[in-house]
């Protein structure tokens, strides 16, 4: 019979897992606690919280929910960073973090039901932020608005000019 607290816990997980676009995985093993401290200010700020659980836990929620199990991401001490908002934001923390502290490792994650290895992990951490695509987009389209505004006022320049010419090249009759 499983303990009151463990099925307290796996609750909370389940709810957790609901209400996110994104779960990373860290080992946070050799972190003092001043890291962890900071780890868990620059992750908050990304838009995502931090957490630590036991695997089993993790795992039985993961699959209670239909989720992928992430058996291979779930070994060792891990700890849960569960993306609200943006999920590049928060592996962007992750990985910025991880550059100046290298007890932090990232295992992996998952993201839509998809798992992603730690590599993965890295490469959605290297995406603009969607602020920042929002506004590439943007500055394509006010580009090709204007180049095409160019060319359709060019067209009416173009003829009177011509026609311009060819009243200069022609004698007054």
């Amino acid at each position: 019979m499983p303990n009151a607290q463990n099925v307290e816990t796996l609750a909370k997980i389940k709810e957790e897992l609901e209400g996110v676009s994104a779960l990373w995985v860290v080992d946070y093993r050799g972190l003092s606690v001043k890291e962890a401290q900071q780890l868990r200010r620059s992750i908050r700020e990304a838009g995502a919280h931090l957490t630590v659980y036991k695997n089993k836990l993790v795992r039985i929620a993961l699959a209670e929910s239909g989720l992928p199990e992430m058996e291979d991401i779930l070994a060792g001490p891990s700890a849960f960073v569960f993306a609200d908002g943006d999920p590049a934001a928060a592996a962007k923390a992750i990985k910025e973090f991880a550059k100046d502290n290298e007890n932090l490792v990232i295992k992996g994650g998952m993201m839509d039901g998809v798992q992603y290895s730690a590599e993965q992990v890295e490469a959605i951490a290297s995406l603009p932020s969607r602020e920042a695509l929002i506004g590439q987009i943007a500055g394509l389209i006010s580009g090709v608005a204007r180049g095409l505004a160019v060319t359709i006022n060019g067209v009416p320049s173009g003829l009177a000019q011509s026609i311009k010419q060819v009243a200069e090249q022609k004698p007054a009759a």
